[in-house]
Order: C-alpha cells, then sequence, then structure tokens
C-alpha cells in the first residue's frame, strides 16, 4: 500500500501457508459447489511475491475467500493466486477512510472499524469476503438505492498488471481500467490494496421495521416505503401462497439510553455457531422440511413492527451464524440465479416465480431488493430496478432448460444475471444482458494484450476470447 499518516490497525494473522510463492496442486471451487478444478494454487504475501508466481505461466486468475458461486476464481489447469495472505489495513481516522490490502475481509474490517466509529458504506450477505474480491464484484448491499455499490466508494486501487507493473487507478485517473476493474470479475489483473471511503456511526446497532407481505405486490411496494435504507424481502416460494413473505427496513441506530440498553445484543459481524459436515448426505435438505420452516417463518414475524433494535451483523449477515452452509444442498450443491430486471419490467418477476412453481423446481430461498441507478462501470451488475436471488439445487431435475428460459425473459426485458453468482451462462446470453461488453473487453484488451489474467467463467461466457 501507499504510505500513509493514518492509525495502523493490523488483521488478524493469515492462515497456515500463506506466503507461499510455489504454486502447488490443488482443486478448488465456488460457493455453491459442484465440480471441483484442478489448478496450481500460490499464496503470495505482496506484490514481488505474486511476480514471482506467475513466473512461467501463462494463465492466472486471483481467488480470496472463495465466496463467488461459481467458477469465477478459478482457471482449470492454470493458476490461482489466493490472496488471503496480504492482510494488513490502515485507518485514517481524521479522513473517514480506510487503506486495504486486498485479502483483508469485510469482517476484518468491521471488527475494527465500527467500535471506531466507522462502518463500510456497502456490505454484502456475507460478511467473508475479501476488499479485492468486493472489488472485482463490484459487490452491492442492502442499500443499493441509497449507496450504490462498493466501488462507489472505491477512492484509488492499486493493480497489478499482466506486464508486472502496478497502477494507482482512480476515478479520476486511469478512469476506464477503473471502471473496467469495478465488476470485472478479476480479469483486468490482480487488486492489491484499495482507499476506502467511510461512514461514520455511533455503534453496532440498527432500528428495523418489518411488514408481512401476502404476495409479491406487496412486497414490492413496502420494499419502497418509507424506512431505512438497508431494505431486502425474503419470499416464500414453497408455500401454498407463493409470494408471501418478510420485508425488512433498516438505519443504524443512534446514541442514547435506548443504544446502551441494548448495547449486549451482538456486534458488527457474527460467529459461526455450527459447521455442516463436509459429507453433508444428498436429500436430506428437502422441499417438504423447507416449506414446513417457511410456515413457521412466516408465521413467527410480527405482521408490522417499527424501531426493533438489532444487531448490525445478525440483520446483515445471518447466514454466516451457519459454516459452510452450502454443504446442506449436498454433494452436486446448489445453483444461485440472481437476476435484476429495471422499473417497469416487474411482470418478470411473476414470470419467474410462476415458472418456478410449474416446473416443480424447488427454491429453497428467495430474496428481493430494489436497486438505485447503476454507475459506470460497463460489467457493474446493479441497474434501477428489483434484484431477485433464487438458491436452487443444482441436483434439482430441468433446472439447466428452466434457467436457459429465465435468461431469454431477463434479457428481453433489459435486464443481466449477476457474474459473481453464476455458473451457467452462455456468450450469447452475456452479450444480450451487457450492453456495454465490447468496451469493456477493448479496455481489458489493452491492459492485458497477452490475456494473462482468465478464469473458467471468463472462457466460459465468452468474457475472454481464447485465441491462443
Amino acid at each position: 500500500m501507499p504510505p500513509s499518516e493514518a492509525v495502523f490497525s493490523p488483521a488478524p494473522a493469515p492462515p497456515a501457508g500463506a506466503g507461499t510463492i510455489a504454486p502447488v496442486r490443488a482443486a478448488v471451487s465456488g460457493w455453491g459447489g459442484g465440480p471441483r478444478a484442478p489448478v496450481m494454487l500460490a499464496r503470495p504475501a505482496d506484490a514481488d511475491a505474486l511476480r514471482a508466481a506467475l513466473d512461467g505461466h501463462r494463465g492466472a486468475i486471483a481467488r480470496g475467500m472463495g465466496r463467488s458461486y461459481g467458477d469465477a476464481a478459478q482457471l482449470a489447469g492454470g493458476l490461482v493466486l489466493d490472496t488471503t495472505g496480504m492482510r494488513t489495513f490502515e485507518l485514517d481516522r481524521e479522513g473517514g477512510t480506510v487503506t486495504a490490502q486486498a485479502g483483508v475481509t469485510l469482517g476484518e474490517l468491521l471488527g475494527a472499524l465500527v467500535p471506531a466509529g466507522w462502518v463500510l458504506p456497502v456490505v454484502p450477505g456475507t460478511q467473508h469476503v475479501t476488499v479485492g474480491g468486493a472489488i472485482a464484484s463490484d459487490i452491492h448491499g442492502k442499500n443499493h438505492g441509497s449507496a450504490g455499490t462498493f466501488g462507489s466508494h472505491v477512492q484509488a486501487l492499486g493493480l497489478l498488471t499482466s506486464a508486472g507493473e502496478v497502477l494507482e487507478l482512480a476515478p479520476d485517473r486511469g478512469s476506464e481500467l477503473f471502471a473496467a476493474t469495478l465488476g470485472g470479475m478479476g480479469l483486468t489483473g490482480v487488486i492489491l490494496w484499495a482507499r476506502i471511503a467511510l461512514r461514520a456511526v455511533a455503534g453496532a446497532l440498527l432500528r428495523v421495521d418489518t411488514d408481512r407481505v401476502r404476495d409479491l405486490d406487496e412486497a414490492l411496494a413496502a420494499l419502497i416505503a418509507p424506512g431505512g435504507p438497508h431494505r431486502v424481502a425474503w419470499l416464500d416460494l414453497l408455500g401454498s401462497a407463493s409470494g408471501r413473505g418478510i420485508v425488512t427496513r433498516a438505519e443504524h441506530h443512534g446514541a442514547g439510553d435506548a443504544y446502551a440498553q441494548a448495547g449486549a445484543r451482538g456486534g458488527a459481524t457474527v460467529r459461526s455457531r455450527a459447521t455442516v459436515p463436509e459429507r453433508w448426505p444428498a436429500g436430506l435438505l428437502r422441499a417438504s422440511t423447507v416449506r414446513a420452516f417457511n410456515e413457521l417463518r412466516y408465521r413467527r414475524a410480527p405482521r408490522r413492527d417499527r424501531g426493533h433494535v438489532q444487531a448490525f451483523g445478525a440483520h446483515m449477515f445471518p447466514l454466516d451464524s451457519l459454516r459452510a452452509w452450502p454443504r446442506l444442498y449436498g454433494p452436486e450443491g446448489l445453483l444461485q440465479y440472481q437476476l435484476v430486471v429495471p422499473l417497469g419490467a416487474e411482470h418478470v418477476l411473476g414470470t419467474v416465480i410462476g415458472q418456478l412453481r410449474r416446473a416443480r423446481v424447488p427454491c429453497y430461498l428467495a430474496v428481493l431488493k430494489d436497486f438505485g441507478p447503476a454507475n459506470q462501470a460497463p460489467l457493474s451488475f446493479p441497474l434501477e430496478g428489483w434484484t431477485l436471488a433464487l438458491d436452487l439445487p443444482r441436483a434439482a431435475p430441468g433446472v439447466g432448460e428452466l434457467l436457459q428460459r429465465f435468461d431469454t425473459l431477463v434479457a428481453g426485458a433489459n435486464g443481466r444475471v449477476y457474474l459473481s453468482k453464476d455458473a451457467r451462462l452462455a456468450p450469447d446470453a452475456l452479450a444480450a444482458m451487457y450492453p456495454r461488453l465490447e468496451h469493456w473487453r477493448s479496455v481489458r484488451d489493452r491492459a492485458d494484450p497477452e490475456r494473462l489474467w482468465r478464469s473458467d467463467l471468463g472462457l466460459r461466457t465468452g468474457l475472454i476470447r481464447d485465441e491462443r
């Protein structure tokens, strides 16, 4: 990282093996499970070690915590650069920024920042995402309508190019390559560090408004009702009343007596309470079980509740309390399909839900959110409208054909799917969904004419044209 007068805050010690330059044989997969890719894996601790690890390799991709659901952070037969050994960060209290190496997780940052009176403006649904991964995916949170994406708050970043140079990029310096790196899925280079603008907060608590809704239309209305900026709807797609759910709108709690009394309820992060065993049997997670759980969850939720105090971590990262939860889906794993459609195309959401039910493909988790305007990054996922994320068993009969039909629906509505969660999108669908794809390719190819930076996602979808 560049020199700074900031207060230094070390991240926890890196995992065993961090700093390994010589690549070793390994097998990796996405967070959703599924087939594992044979790779050469190196864990460099700095830019010099990264350069050394690259020597002799003609294809490489960076990898953080491996939370992309599909094949974005792997390259079968190629080199994977594990950045989790790069984990220091510096807090500038006066300037309200943090400068962090790429391998620091958002949870590690939050654990240090919130007690100091600061919070990351944008966090996804898990705390176990690295800074590098957050930028490469240009992640969004529950507050996209007011805060935009993670990349909207990145003031500068360091990028290792295929030529071995370290470029300092910012919205006003190297802006085309900076924008191509936001949401660029690691295919413009290795992100080494970033300086991120923070938001001042009084502590780790939220005020949460909750509404129980009977159908999709009520969920859409509740998501745009007055209330806090962190907005999300959980939908039950297995019950008899499809589309019913629970909508929450949350905002940071201010200081005061209620705040002090609630202070013991939790913090900015969550601890895992249990771990799903590695060899979880297929079939234990089934529609009937989830249907019963959904019924209980829906009935226990208040019809209308206002100002309930809840810890930031518990509200933002509920699934992190169960370590390795995708193993519940068995050896085949899951597919997460996340789509966004613009305002005025709400009918696509209803069509997708209806076709899921008619095809009898079980959706074990469905999350609906509203998005604000898109940014200038060509591959950034959000656009103004509605996003729906669906967790589907990879082994479900007919799921592949069904998602291909969804691709056509979404593209026809000028929407798109989220590349960080994709495991099966075809090149023609990608081109139809991302109209600035050719511009992104031209910027990327100028930065990496040898096409060193590659991934299974990049090759499968045609993000990277394999012309070797």
